[in-house]
This record gives C-alpha cells, structure tokens and sequence, in this order.
C-alpha cells in the first residue's frame, strides 16, 4: 500500500511538472499579434494588366473562349484567365487588356512610394495598388530594377502608413522573421520563420547578396516585407527554390541595405549604376588552396582579367587570390561581386591579395558596368554563341529581320547540335523570345538565362518560326 501511494505521489508530480514546463517552453516563442497589427496597413497588393492584340481564341472542346469548357473544369480555368463576356467583339487584332499577374508591395513614405519586385510590374501596362482600407489607386513606374528584382512605384497619396527599414548586416542566422504578403490572392497573410543563410548568391541575380529564410512564401509574396521582430523591414521576398511549384522550405529575400541603395538611384536617377572591376573569378576549393600554398579555401580566385578594365589598368593578374575588399575579409568569391557591383563608377577599392604567397595591396578607380556591358554587346553583335547546355547557336537578331516580324527583342538560331543534351524542337531560322519566363535579349543574356535554368523541371520556351509565336516545353536532365 505504502509502495502503491508512493508510486501515484511520483505520477502525480511528474504529470505536475509537465503541465509547468508546457507553458514556459510556449511563453519563450515569439508573439507577432502586436508586430502584424502595426505593420499591415502598409503593406498592400499589386495587379498588372497588360494591352495584347485580340485574337479568336478557340477551346479545345470547340467554340471560342471557356463556352464550351466543361462546368467542372469551369472554375481552375478563370481562375488562371478570366473568360471573355459572350457580348464582347473577338475582332482580329483589337487591343485588349489582360490580367498579367499580381504580387504584393509596401509604402515606404508617408506620399506614396511603393517598393515591390521588378517581376511583378515587369511589362505591365498598368499597376493598380489596393491599400490596406480598401482603396484601389493606379500607380505610376518610378524605376525598375531587373538585377535586383525591385522596383519603385508611385501613388498620388498622402499621410500614409509606412514601413521602416532595417540595417540588414545586423541579421543574424536563426533569428525569426516574419512575411505578410497576398499569397494565390489571399491578402494580408502572415507567415514566419528563421533566417537560414544570409548572403546566399543564386546565379539568376548575381549581384544580390540574399537572405535566405525558410518562411512560406508563394506567388503573390513576390515584393512583399520581410520583417524583424522590431516589426523593421530586413528583406523584400523575392523568389523560393522549387522543383514541385510551390514552397519546399527555402525563399530568398533581397537584404534591405542593398533595397535602400537601389531605391535611392531609382527615386533620383530612375536607373542604377554598378560597379565594375573587370576580373572573372571563382570559388577557391581546397584543392585550389593546397595548390596555391593557402591554409585554406578562402577568398576569390581571379581566373580572367578583361582586357582594357580597371583591374587590368590596377595591375591584377589571373591567378591572384582576393582576401580582403576595403577591409572586409572575403570568404566567399561571391561577396567581391556584391560589395563591387553596390560601389558608384569612379569610386575606388582596396583589394589585399595573395600573388605567389605574398600579400599585395591594390587600389582600383571602379568602372561601370552598364558602359562595360555596352561596349561588349556592340563587339559581339556579329558574333554567334554557343549555347553548350541547349545545344544552339544563336546570332543577335537583326534589325531589319526585327523591324519586319515587330520584334523588339530575340535571338536568331543558326544551328541546332544534333547531339544536343535536350531535344527542343527548334529549327534553324527560329526566334527564341523567351525562356522560362524571362526575355532574351542577347546572345550572352540567353547563355547566363539558360546556364540558371533548374534541371528536372518544365521550362517554357517562346518562339517565333515562320512570323508566328507559339510556346514549347522541355526538361533538363542535368
């Protein structure tokens, strides 16, 4: 008996300390109710529409438009193009406004301006803003960003609630932050997280240092805060790593340093200038370290110097090791892209490097990358690429053959690799538009855009072949 009371005492003070210890573990997380609550109004949501050529538009279950779309297939496709009233006129080649696509955004002034992504206002013709009260405004493009992914607009508002940003080097890794956005629609959703990596480079944006969280973020977050538990703007979300679609647990935000230095040259300048050194580099392996004598695989290796650059007139050579930039020790090759490319033409840096183990001190005038990538395009305008991962090799498309087919944008295939890793379709004579989305603006452009493209995925491709544009799918295995 005395064994049985002692045996319930232990239960019961065991039961006792769980119902102690639950509270105390839920009381240490964050509470966002106070943080949501200010800082929502001064987010808002962003639609696009954009003015095509009307054309009779014909169901693959005959007739024209969704008429004849099954009743319940009806829903998911109006969901993705609003049908066309029966009473509207199909003429040929009538304008006719679009939805393109919608994203989310916020005040960053009390007048107006609005800070979202460049992909969501990308091409639009008009931009609509819906404010936190309801209010639909029309905004007007400010400046617009494609390296960065950001774009400034404004509305003809005042007295408006408005965000504040952060220093973002201050954001550590694994501290919680938090996204309000309009997810498939759904405005004002509210998702959380922590800071997984920061200074992550993905090869579609270079030049961005990003933060990466592993906060929900889906279409329609695209250009919407990332906040502080300050309830202060770190990040402008921006893209997520899929292979399904949807959120696999990694997005990645634009730092809100970088934001505030595009912003700036965007209110005044309406463009922004880069930095340009001139030097192509790569990562330093361990391998690489051993060879060079390192202790280890740290820093920026300089494969390349361009010919008539600010590297080259500073005296660096390939085969040089990039330490420190302006004091800051270099761990990864790709902080010498972000602190040269965030740096004004004719402003200068200090390079410590290592040449055949000894450590050299260099000051370089930076160049611009705009006029850099100017006077390249010009050399290679009768030039052919190869584009070794697709297998073509395309010319800059000619301006007479542009000025015909009403192309302001493209690139000339002149040759399909019969042994090619990817069979997509195309033919000698066709015009590549776009890929996955994204214009191809040049030769080199598409090499970099197809050199992003992510392997075991569909990737549209948009063509021009015979004066006529279609779409076609095909998949990396690599």
């Amino acid at each position: 008996m005395i064994q049985q009371t002692i045996r319930l005492s232990v239960v019961g003070a065991f039961a006792l300390l769980l119902l102690v210890s639950r509270p105390a573990v839920a009381s240490s997380l964050p509470d966002f109710t106070e943080l949501v609550e200010s800082a929502a109004p001064a987010v808002v949501n962003i639609s696009t529409t954009r003015e095509v050529a009307q054309r009779q538009a014909m169901s693959p279950w005959g007739g024209s438009g969704n008429q004849q779309i099954p009743e319940m297939l009806r829903y998911f496709f109006d969901y993705q193009t609003p049908p066309t009233p029966d009473d509207q006129p199909q003429g040929q080649g009538q304008p006719r406004s679009l939805p393109q696509s919608t994203g989310s955004g916020f005040l960053i002034s009390d007048d107006g301006y609005i800070l979202t992504n460049h992909h969501v206002i990308d091409r639009a013709d008009e931009i609509l803003v819906s404010l936190n009260d309801r209010r639909q405004l029309s905004a007007e493009l400010i400046g617009s960003d494609e390296r960065s992914d950001l774009a400034l607009l404004k509305i003809d508002a005042d007295d408006l609630p408005y965000l504040v940003m952060a220093d973002s080097d201050n954001l550590k890794v694994g501290e919680w932050v938090l996204a309000i956005g309009s997810p498939f629609g759904f405005d004002y959703s509210v998702t959380a997280g922590i800071v997984s990596a920061k200074g992550r480079g993905l090869r579609s944006e270079a030049y961005v240092p990003f933060i990466q969280t592993d906060v929900a973020i889906n279409p329609g977050n695209s250009g919407g805060p990332l906040f502080n538990l300050a309830g202060e703007v770190v990040g402008i979300n921006s893209q997520i790593y899929t292979r399904s679609g949807g959120f696999m647990g990694l997005s990645f935000a634009v730092p809100s340093n970088m934001a505030t230095n595009i912003v700036s040259q965007l209110r005044d300048n309406g463009e922004v200038n880069r930095g340009w050194l001139g030097v192509r580099i790569q990562e330093v392996s361990q391998a690489l370290a051993e060879s060079f004598g390192l202790d280890k695989a740290v820093g920026a290796l300089v494969n390349e110097v361009l010919e008539d650059s600010p590297a080259e007139a500073a005296g660096l050579m390939a085969g040089d090791i990039i330490t420190y930039v302006d004091g800051q020790r270099v761990i990864k090759y790709g902080q010498v892209i972000h602190h040269v490319g965030a740096l004004q033409p004719g402003s200068e840096v200090m390079l410590t490097l290592i040449r055949d183990g000894d450590t050299k001190e260099l000051e370089v005038t930076i160049g611009s990358l705009a006029v850099a990538e100017a006077k390249a395009e010009e050399r290679a305008q009768t030039k052919d690429v190869y584009i070794e991962r697709l297998g073509l090799t395309v010319l800059p498309l000619d301006p007479e053959m542009a000025n015909e087919l009403r192309l302001r944008y493209g690139v000339l295939v002149t040759e399909v690799d019969k042994d090619a890793p990817v069979d997509l379709g195309l033919r000698v004579g066709d015009i590549v538009t776009s890929i996955a989305n994204r214009r191809v603006t040049g030769p080199k452009q598409f090499a970099r855009l197809a050199d992003a493209l992510p392997s075991q995925r569909s990737i549209a491709i948009r063509i021009v072949r015979n004066g006529r544009s279609m779409y076609q799918a095909f998949r990396l295995e690599d």
